[in-house]
Protein backbone atom coordinates (compact mmCIF):
# COMPACT_ATOMS: atom_id res chain seq x y z
CA UNK A 1 0.00 0.00 0.00
CA UNK A 2 1.39 3.50 -0.84
CA UNK A 3 1.27 5.79 2.07
CA UNK A 4 -2.02 8.02 1.15
CA UNK A 5 -3.68 4.58 1.13
CA UNK A 6 -2.62 3.38 4.52
CA UNK A 7 -4.02 6.58 5.99
CA UNK A 8 -7.06 6.32 3.98
CA UNK A 9 -7.46 2.94 5.36
CA UNK A 10 -6.71 4.05 9.15
CA UNK A 11 -9.37 6.80 8.46
CA UNK A 12 -12.06 3.94 7.73
CA UNK A 13 -11.61 1.60 9.79
CA UNK A 14 -11.46 4.40 12.75
CA UNK A 15 -14.23 5.97 11.36
CA UNK A 16 -16.58 3.40 11.30
CA UNK A 17 -15.20 1.47 14.23
CA UNK A 18 -17.24 3.39 16.71
CA UNK A 19 -20.57 2.91 14.76
CA UNK A 20 -19.86 -0.81 14.97
CA UNK A 21 -18.54 -0.51 18.46
CA UNK A 22 -21.53 1.48 20.03
CA UNK A 23 -23.90 -0.80 18.21
CA UNK A 24 -22.70 -4.05 20.54
CA UNK A 25 -21.47 -2.24 23.99
CA UNK A 26 -24.60 -1.18 24.69
CA UNK A 27 -25.59 -4.69 24.81
CA UNK A 28 -23.83 -5.96 28.14
CA UNK A 29 -24.61 -2.35 29.56
CA UNK A 30 -28.80 -2.65 29.47
CA UNK A 31 -28.88 -5.05 32.93
CA UNK A 32 -27.33 -1.90 34.43
CA UNK A 33 -28.53 0.88 32.51
CA UNK A 34 -32.41 -0.50 33.36
CA UNK A 35 -31.05 -0.82 37.15
CA UNK A 36 -30.40 2.30 37.48
CA UNK A 37 -33.09 3.81 35.39
CA UNK A 38 -35.97 1.76 35.35
CA UNK A 39 -38.17 -0.18 32.47
CA UNK A 40 -37.58 -3.52 32.21
CA UNK A 41 -37.27 -5.46 28.68
CA UNK A 42 -39.18 -2.62 26.92
CA UNK A 43 -36.97 0.08 28.28
CA UNK A 44 -33.59 -2.70 26.66
CA UNK A 45 -35.23 -2.76 23.98
CA UNK A 46 -35.77 0.76 22.65
CA UNK A 47 -32.29 1.38 24.08
CA UNK A 48 -31.49 -0.75 20.97
CA UNK A 49 -33.76 -0.08 18.99
CA UNK A 50 -33.50 3.60 18.95
CA UNK A 51 -30.06 3.73 17.75
CA UNK A 52 -31.13 1.57 14.87
CA UNK A 53 -33.98 3.14 13.70
CA UNK A 54 -32.31 6.39 12.75
CA UNK A 55 -29.05 4.41 11.67
CA UNK A 56 -31.17 2.34 9.65
CA UNK A 57 -33.38 4.88 8.14
CA UNK A 58 -30.78 8.04 7.85
CA UNK A 59 -27.89 5.75 6.57
CA UNK A 60 -29.42 5.95 2.62
CA UNK A 61 -29.61 9.72 3.46
CA UNK A 62 -25.74 9.89 4.36
CA UNK A 63 -24.59 7.52 1.08
CA UNK A 64 -26.61 9.62 -1.21
CA UNK A 65 -24.94 12.79 0.75
CA UNK A 66 -21.42 10.97 0.94
CA UNK A 67 -21.65 10.78 -3.46
CA UNK A 68 -23.48 13.87 -4.07
CA UNK A 69 -21.11 16.52 -1.32
CA UNK A 70 -18.12 14.72 -0.40
CA UNK A 71 -16.76 11.65 1.80
CA UNK A 72 -14.99 13.46 3.96
CA UNK A 73 -17.25 16.19 5.09
CA UNK A 74 -19.43 13.39 5.73
CA UNK A 75 -17.27 11.84 7.89
CA UNK A 76 -16.33 14.87 9.62
CA UNK A 77 -20.13 15.65 10.34
CA UNK A 78 -21.15 11.86 11.14
CA UNK A 79 -17.81 11.67 13.95
CA UNK A 80 -18.80 15.40 15.71
CA UNK A 81 -22.49 14.28 16.35
CA UNK A 82 -21.51 10.81 17.64
CA UNK A 83 -19.17 12.57 19.75
CA UNK A 84 -21.77 14.80 20.86
CA UNK A 85 -24.51 12.61 21.51
CA UNK A 86 -22.23 9.80 23.71
CA UNK A 87 -21.48 12.46 25.79
CA UNK A 88 -25.34 13.05 26.28
CA UNK A 89 -26.16 9.96 26.65
CA UNK A 90 -23.34 9.23 29.54
CA UNK A 91 -25.07 11.79 31.42
CA UNK A 92 -28.51 10.93 30.50
CA UNK A 93 -30.62 10.54 34.13
CA UNK A 94 -34.04 9.29 32.91
CA UNK A 95 -34.76 6.22 30.13
CA UNK A 96 -36.29 8.67 28.06
CA UNK A 97 -33.56 11.43 27.90
CA UNK A 98 -31.11 7.96 26.89
CA UNK A 99 -33.27 6.78 24.46
CA UNK A 100 -33.90 9.90 22.75
CA UNK A 101 -29.90 10.87 22.84
CA UNK A 102 -29.66 7.23 21.35
CA UNK A 103 -31.51 8.35 18.29
CA UNK A 104 -29.47 11.33 18.05
CA UNK A 105 -26.65 8.61 18.01
CA UNK A 106 -27.81 6.32 15.42
CA UNK A 107 -28.66 9.53 12.97
CA UNK A 108 -24.84 10.63 13.56
CA UNK A 109 -23.55 6.92 12.98
CA UNK A 110 -25.88 7.05 9.69
CA UNK A 111 -23.00 9.27 8.13
CA UNK A 112 -19.79 7.00 9.37
CA UNK A 113 -20.02 3.68 7.43
CA UNK A 114 -20.93 4.65 4.41
CA UNK A 115 -18.89 7.46 3.84
CA UNK A 116 -15.78 5.32 4.99
CA UNK A 117 -16.38 2.07 2.90
CA UNK A 118 -16.64 4.47 0.03
CA UNK A 119 -13.36 6.20 1.07
CA UNK A 120 -11.79 2.26 0.48
CA UNK A 121 -13.50 1.83 -3.08
CA UNK A 122 -12.22 4.89 -4.49
CA UNK A 123 -8.33 4.70 -3.45
CA UNK A 124 -8.01 1.34 -3.86
CA UNK A 125 -8.76 -1.32 -7.04
CA UNK A 126 -8.58 -4.77 -8.12
CA UNK A 127 -7.16 -7.35 -4.97
CA UNK A 128 -5.93 -4.86 -3.10
CA UNK A 129 -9.61 -3.63 -3.31
CA UNK A 130 -10.63 -6.91 -1.94
CA UNK A 131 -7.83 -6.93 0.79
CA UNK A 132 -8.25 -3.33 2.37
CA UNK A 133 -12.34 -4.32 2.49
CA UNK A 134 -10.89 -7.53 4.39
CA UNK A 135 -8.97 -5.63 6.83
CA UNK A 136 -11.55 -3.13 7.39
CA UNK A 137 -14.09 -6.02 7.82
CA UNK A 138 -12.12 -7.49 10.16
CA UNK A 139 -11.46 -4.64 12.49
CA UNK A 140 -15.13 -3.47 11.87
CA UNK A 141 -16.72 -6.20 12.89
CA UNK A 142 -14.38 -7.52 15.87
CA UNK A 143 -15.11 -4.06 17.09
CA UNK A 144 -18.69 -5.42 17.03
CA UNK A 145 -17.45 -8.48 18.95
CA UNK A 146 -15.23 -6.80 21.34
CA UNK A 147 -17.60 -4.42 22.13
CA UNK A 148 -19.66 -6.47 25.41
CA UNK A 149 -16.20 -7.10 26.43
CA UNK A 150 -14.86 -3.51 26.77
CA UNK A 151 -18.78 -2.48 27.59
CA UNK A 152 -18.42 -5.74 30.40
CA UNK A 153 -14.96 -3.94 32.21
CA UNK A 154 -16.22 -0.39 32.32
CA UNK A 155 -19.58 -1.54 33.56
CA UNK A 156 -18.04 -3.79 36.51
CA UNK A 157 -15.10 -1.83 37.29
CA UNK A 158 -16.78 1.89 36.89
CA UNK A 159 -19.83 2.64 35.02
CA UNK A 160 -22.05 1.92 32.44
CA UNK A 161 -22.22 5.15 31.73
CA UNK A 162 -18.31 5.61 30.49
CA UNK A 163 -19.26 2.57 28.13
CA UNK A 164 -20.17 5.47 25.78
CA UNK A 165 -17.88 8.15 26.43
CA UNK A 166 -15.35 6.10 25.21
CA UNK A 167 -16.59 6.56 21.95
CA UNK A 168 -14.43 9.62 22.34
CA UNK A 169 -10.78 8.27 21.85
CA UNK A 170 -11.35 6.64 18.59
CA UNK A 171 -13.27 9.72 17.13
CA UNK A 172 -10.73 12.25 18.27
CA UNK A 173 -7.92 10.26 16.50
CA UNK A 174 -10.22 10.15 13.17
CA UNK A 175 -9.96 14.00 12.91
CA UNK A 176 -6.63 13.85 13.31
CA UNK A 177 -6.25 11.84 10.83
CA UNK A 178 -8.61 13.68 8.55
CA UNK A 179 -6.73 17.30 9.49
CA UNK A 180 -2.94 15.50 8.33
CA UNK A 181 -4.68 14.07 5.05
CA UNK A 182 -5.60 17.06 3.82
CA UNK A 183 -7.90 15.54 1.96
CA UNK A 184 -10.43 17.55 -0.33
CA UNK A 185 -13.65 16.64 -1.58
CA UNK A 186 -15.27 17.14 -4.96
CA UNK A 187 -18.84 18.65 -5.21
CA UNK A 188 -21.72 18.36 -7.35
CA UNK A 189 -23.49 20.79 -8.10
CA UNK A 190 -27.38 20.85 -8.89
CA UNK A 191 -27.56 17.71 -6.17
CA UNK A 192 -29.94 17.27 -4.08
CA UNK A 193 -31.38 15.41 -1.21
CA UNK A 194 -34.80 13.30 -0.73
CA UNK A 195 -35.63 14.82 2.74
CA UNK A 196 -39.41 13.74 2.01
CA UNK A 197 -38.07 10.29 1.64
CA UNK A 198 -35.85 10.05 4.87
CA UNK A 199 -39.28 11.51 6.66
CA UNK A 200 -41.11 8.96 5.39
CA UNK A 201 -38.71 5.94 5.66
CA UNK A 202 -37.76 7.17 9.52
CA UNK A 203 -41.19 7.37 10.83
CA UNK A 204 -42.83 4.17 8.53
CA UNK A 205 -39.83 2.20 10.10
CA UNK A 206 -40.53 3.73 13.40
CA UNK A 207 -44.00 3.34 13.69
CA UNK A 208 -43.39 -0.36 12.82
CA UNK A 209 -40.90 -1.13 15.46
CA UNK A 210 -42.95 0.84 18.17
CA UNK A 211 -45.72 -1.84 17.46
CA UNK A 212 -43.62 -4.59 17.54
CA UNK A 213 -41.64 -3.60 20.92
CA UNK A 214 -44.66 -2.79 22.87
CA UNK A 215 -47.31 -5.17 21.49
CA UNK A 216 -46.01 -8.02 24.00
CA UNK A 217 -47.26 -5.37 26.78
CA UNK A 218 -50.68 -4.44 25.14
CA UNK A 219 -51.51 -7.04 22.50
CA UNK A 220 -52.25 -6.97 18.64
CA UNK A 221 -55.78 -5.53 18.93
CA UNK A 222 -55.11 -2.42 21.24
CA UNK A 223 -55.08 0.75 18.96
CA UNK A 224 -51.62 2.06 20.11
CA UNK A 225 -50.44 -1.00 18.72
CA UNK A 226 -52.44 -1.76 15.29
CA UNK A 227 -52.62 1.86 14.53
CA UNK A 228 -48.69 3.05 14.44
CA UNK A 229 -48.01 -0.63 12.65
CA UNK A 230 -50.96 0.07 9.69
CA UNK A 231 -49.75 3.38 9.72
CA UNK A 232 -45.74 2.95 9.64
CA UNK A 233 -46.47 0.39 7.28
CA UNK A 234 -48.13 2.95 4.66
CA UNK A 235 -45.63 5.40 5.48
CA UNK A 236 -42.79 2.81 4.25
CA UNK A 237 -44.82 1.76 1.32
CA UNK A 238 -44.70 5.54 -0.17
CA UNK A 239 -41.39 5.91 0.59
CA UNK A 240 -40.62 2.73 -1.83
CA UNK A 241 -43.33 4.13 -4.20
CA UNK A 242 -41.32 7.99 -3.64
CA UNK A 243 -37.93 6.55 -4.74
CA UNK A 244 -39.51 4.74 -8.58
CA UNK A 245 -39.89 8.48 -9.22
CA UNK A 246 -38.02 11.15 -6.99
CA UNK A 247 -35.49 12.55 -9.30
CA UNK A 248 -32.19 11.88 -6.68
CA UNK A 249 -33.47 9.02 -5.08
CA UNK A 250 -32.01 7.61 -1.61
CA UNK A 251 -32.77 4.20 -2.29
CA UNK A 252 -31.95 3.81 -5.99
CA UNK A 253 -34.11 0.55 -7.14
CA UNK A 254 -32.29 0.11 -10.28
CA UNK A 255 -29.48 -1.13 -7.90
CA UNK A 256 -31.50 -4.11 -6.94
CA UNK A 257 -31.44 -5.13 -10.53
CA UNK A 258 -27.92 -6.14 -10.29
CA UNK A 259 -27.99 -9.86 -9.92
CA UNK A 260 -25.14 -10.01 -6.83
CA UNK A 261 -26.37 -7.00 -5.37
CA UNK A 262 -29.57 -7.97 -4.91
CA UNK A 263 -28.94 -11.17 -3.42
CA UNK A 264 -26.01 -10.07 -1.28
CA UNK A 265 -28.59 -7.86 0.32
CA UNK A 266 -31.14 -10.17 0.76
CA UNK A 267 -28.32 -12.85 2.63
CA UNK A 268 -27.43 -9.68 4.71
CA UNK A 269 -30.48 -9.32 6.00
CA UNK A 270 -30.64 -13.36 7.15
CA UNK A 271 -27.20 -12.70 8.29
CA UNK A 272 -27.24 -9.48 10.15
CA UNK A 273 -30.27 -10.30 11.58
CA UNK A 274 -29.24 -13.30 13.45
CA UNK A 275 -26.02 -11.04 14.10
CA UNK A 276 -28.00 -8.84 16.23
CA UNK A 277 -30.50 -11.32 18.00
CA UNK A 278 -27.66 -13.36 18.73
CA UNK A 279 -25.04 -10.59 20.17
CA UNK A 280 -28.27 -9.26 22.55
CA UNK A 281 -29.35 -12.63 23.78
CA UNK A 282 -25.98 -14.12 24.70
CA UNK A 283 -24.84 -10.90 26.30
CA UNK A 284 -28.27 -10.27 28.44
CA UNK A 285 -28.24 -14.15 29.48
CA UNK A 286 -25.25 -15.16 30.72
CA UNK A 287 -25.82 -12.08 33.27
CA UNK A 288 -29.19 -13.03 34.49
CA UNK A 289 -29.13 -16.23 33.59
CA UNK A 290 -26.21 -17.98 35.25
CA UNK A 291 -25.63 -14.90 36.83
CA UNK A 292 -22.27 -14.02 35.47
CA UNK A 293 -21.20 -10.51 35.93
CA UNK A 294 -20.81 -7.86 32.74
CA UNK A 295 -17.06 -8.24 32.15
CA UNK A 296 -17.11 -12.47 31.58
CA UNK A 297 -20.44 -11.77 30.01
CA UNK A 298 -18.49 -9.86 27.38
CA UNK A 299 -15.59 -12.00 27.30
CA UNK A 300 -17.75 -14.72 26.18
CA UNK A 301 -17.58 -13.36 22.40
CA UNK A 302 -13.78 -13.14 22.61
CA UNK A 303 -12.75 -15.95 21.01
CA UNK A 304 -14.95 -14.68 17.74
CA UNK A 305 -13.21 -11.71 17.91
CA UNK A 306 -9.22 -13.69 17.87
CA UNK A 307 -10.79 -15.44 14.92
CA UNK A 308 -11.95 -12.72 12.87
CA UNK A 309 -8.72 -10.72 13.51
CA UNK A 310 -6.95 -13.76 12.26
CA UNK A 311 -8.74 -15.11 9.17
CA UNK A 312 -10.86 -12.19 7.72
CA UNK A 313 -8.44 -10.11 5.54
CA UNK A 314 -7.18 -13.91 4.54
CA UNK A 315 -11.12 -14.74 3.40
CA UNK A 316 -10.52 -10.99 1.84
CA UNK A 317 -7.98 -12.17 -0.22
CA UNK A 318 -9.24 -15.93 -0.98
CA UNK A 319 -12.40 -14.12 -2.34
CA UNK A 320 -10.96 -12.14 -4.53
CA UNK A 321 -9.10 -14.77 -6.35
CA UNK A 322 -11.82 -17.47 -6.51
CA UNK A 323 -15.16 -15.49 -5.91
CA UNK A 324 -17.45 -14.91 -3.16
CA UNK A 325 -19.69 -17.47 -3.65
CA UNK A 326 -18.00 -20.56 -1.69
CA UNK A 327 -17.59 -18.29 1.03
CA UNK A 328 -21.09 -16.97 1.03
CA UNK A 329 -22.29 -20.23 1.26
CA UNK A 330 -20.64 -21.89 3.76
CA UNK A 331 -19.71 -19.13 5.98
CA UNK A 332 -23.18 -18.35 7.52
CA UNK A 333 -24.32 -22.43 7.46
CA UNK A 334 -21.17 -22.84 9.80
CA UNK A 335 -22.38 -20.07 11.66
CA UNK A 336 -25.84 -21.48 12.16
CA UNK A 337 -24.39 -24.56 13.31
CA UNK A 338 -22.62 -22.63 15.82
CA UNK A 339 -25.96 -21.08 16.82
CA UNK A 340 -27.40 -24.49 17.29
CA UNK A 341 -24.63 -25.65 19.58
CA UNK A 342 -25.89 -23.34 22.15
CA UNK A 343 -28.52 -25.65 22.75
CA UNK A 344 -26.05 -27.54 24.95
CA UNK A 345 -26.69 -24.83 27.25
CA UNK A 346 -28.18 -26.55 30.49
CA UNK A 347 -29.17 -25.28 34.12
CA UNK A 348 -25.67 -26.65 35.21
CA UNK A 349 -24.06 -24.28 33.48
CA UNK A 350 -20.34 -24.17 31.79
CA UNK A 351 -19.08 -21.42 29.18
CA UNK A 352 -16.52 -23.70 28.66
CA UNK A 353 -18.27 -26.92 26.71
CA UNK A 354 -21.43 -25.14 25.95
CA UNK A 355 -20.60 -21.51 25.16
CA UNK A 356 -16.63 -21.68 24.07
CA UNK A 357 -17.49 -24.28 21.53
CA UNK A 358 -20.57 -22.00 19.48
CA UNK A 359 -18.32 -19.25 19.99
CA UNK A 360 -15.41 -20.84 17.81
CA UNK A 361 -17.70 -22.03 15.31
CA UNK A 362 -19.47 -19.12 14.88
CA UNK A 363 -15.98 -16.93 14.46
CA UNK A 364 -14.79 -18.82 12.00
CA UNK A 365 -18.00 -18.74 9.78
CA UNK A 366 -17.99 -14.90 10.53
CA UNK A 367 -14.89 -14.52 9.24
CA UNK A 368 -15.40 -16.54 6.04
CA UNK A 369 -18.83 -14.57 5.38
CA UNK A 370 -17.84 -10.81 6.26
CA UNK A 371 -15.33 -9.52 3.38
CA UNK A 372 -16.54 -11.86 0.71
CA UNK A 373 -20.10 -10.00 1.30
CA UNK A 374 -19.04 -6.94 0.92
CA UNK A 375 -16.57 -7.35 -1.58
CA UNK A 376 -19.14 -9.26 -3.84
CA UNK A 377 -21.72 -6.11 -3.06
CA UNK A 378 -19.70 -3.18 -3.88
CA UNK A 379 -17.94 -5.45 -6.85
CA UNK A 380 -21.42 -5.26 -8.50
CA UNK A 381 -21.99 -1.70 -8.67
CA UNK A 382 -19.67 0.86 -10.53
CA UNK A 383 -17.19 2.85 -8.25
CA UNK A 384 -18.99 6.29 -8.58
CA UNK A 385 -22.40 4.69 -6.81
CA UNK A 386 -19.89 3.03 -4.23
CA UNK A 387 -21.27 5.21 -1.36
CA UNK A 388 -24.96 4.70 -1.95
CA UNK A 389 -24.33 1.20 -2.67
CA UNK A 390 -22.64 0.43 0.48
CA UNK A 391 -25.57 2.60 2.10
CA UNK A 392 -28.04 0.50 1.25
CA UNK A 393 -26.54 -2.28 2.12
CA UNK A 394 -25.65 -1.30 5.36
CA UNK A 395 -29.09 0.08 5.97
CA UNK A 396 -30.09 -3.53 5.15
CA UNK A 397 -27.65 -4.58 7.86
CA UNK A 398 -29.07 -2.31 10.40
CA UNK A 399 -32.71 -2.82 9.83
CA UNK A 400 -32.77 -6.37 9.68
CA UNK A 401 -30.92 -5.76 12.98
CA UNK A 402 -33.85 -3.56 14.40
CA UNK A 403 -36.53 -6.10 13.43
CA UNK A 404 -35.13 -8.76 14.97
CA UNK A 405 -34.69 -6.83 18.34
CA UNK A 406 -38.02 -5.69 17.85
CA UNK A 407 -39.22 -9.39 17.96
CA UNK A 408 -37.21 -10.33 20.72
CA UNK A 409 -40.26 -10.55 23.16
CA UNK A 410 -41.95 -12.72 20.76
CA UNK A 411 -38.80 -14.87 19.88
CA UNK A 412 -38.03 -15.67 23.65
CA UNK A 413 -41.45 -16.15 24.78
CA UNK A 414 -41.66 -13.22 26.86
CA UNK A 415 -38.46 -13.64 29.30
CA UNK A 416 -35.17 -14.28 28.59
CA UNK A 417 -34.82 -17.45 30.58
CA UNK A 418 -33.11 -20.68 29.81
CA UNK A 419 -36.06 -21.71 27.73
CA UNK A 420 -36.37 -18.23 25.58
CA UNK A 421 -32.15 -18.36 25.07
CA UNK A 422 -33.00 -21.61 23.04
CA UNK A 423 -36.10 -20.16 21.02
CA UNK A 424 -33.34 -17.44 20.01
CA UNK A 425 -30.68 -19.63 19.36
CA UNK A 426 -32.77 -21.98 16.77
CA UNK A 427 -34.12 -18.75 15.71
CA UNK A 428 -30.89 -17.54 14.81
CA UNK A 429 -29.64 -20.98 13.68
CA UNK A 430 -31.93 -20.60 10.74
CA UNK A 431 -31.72 -17.32 9.85
CA UNK A 432 -28.32 -18.17 9.26
CA UNK A 433 -28.87 -20.79 7.41
CA UNK A 434 -30.95 -19.33 5.23
CA UNK A 435 -28.18 -16.76 4.32
CA UNK A 436 -25.95 -19.44 2.87
CA UNK A 437 -28.76 -21.00 0.71
CA UNK A 438 -29.99 -17.61 -0.35
CA UNK A 439 -25.83 -16.91 -1.39
CA UNK A 440 -25.40 -20.66 -3.03
CA UNK A 441 -28.64 -20.32 -5.08
CA UNK A 442 -28.21 -16.19 -6.07
CA UNK A 443 -24.77 -15.20 -5.93
CA UNK A 444 -22.68 -15.49 -9.30
CA UNK A 445 -18.41 -15.02 -8.85
CA UNK A 446 -17.47 -12.14 -11.23
CA UNK A 447 -15.64 -13.13 -14.31
CA UNK A 448 -11.35 -14.25 -13.41
CA UNK A 449 -8.93 -12.64 -14.97
CA UNK A 450 -7.17 -14.87 -17.58
CA UNK A 451 -4.44 -16.09 -16.61
CA UNK A 452 -1.07 -14.76 -18.53
CA UNK A 453 0.30 -17.26 -21.67
CA UNK A 454 2.94 -19.56 -20.80
CA UNK A 455 4.21 -19.99 -24.39
CA UNK A 456 6.65 -17.53 -25.42
CA UNK A 457 7.85 -17.20 -29.21
CA UNK A 458 11.66 -17.09 -29.49
CA UNK A 459 13.31 -14.57 -31.77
Amino acid sequence: MATTQRLVLWIAVLGSFVAFLDGTIVNVALPAISDELGGGLTTQQWVVDAYLITLGALILVAGSVSDAYGRVLVLRIGLIGFGVASIAIAAAQSSEFLIVARAVQGAAGAFLVPSSLALITSNFTGAAQSRAIGIWTAMTTSAMIVGPLIGGLLVDLASWRLAFLINVVPIAATLVLLARGAFRDVRHPGASIDWVGAVLCTLGLGGMVYALIEQPNAGWTAPSIWIPLLAGAILFVAFIARQRFVKHPILPLDLFTVRNFWTGNVATAFIYGALALNGLVVVVYLQEGPGLPATLAGLASLPMTVIMIFLSSRAGAWSGRWGPRLFMTVGPITMGVGALLLLTTTTEFSYWWQILPSMIVMGVGLALTVAPLTSAILGAIEPARSGIASAVNNAVARVAGLVAVALLAVIVGGSLDLDGFHRAAIVTAALMIAGGVTSFLGIRNPPRDPEPSTSSTSS
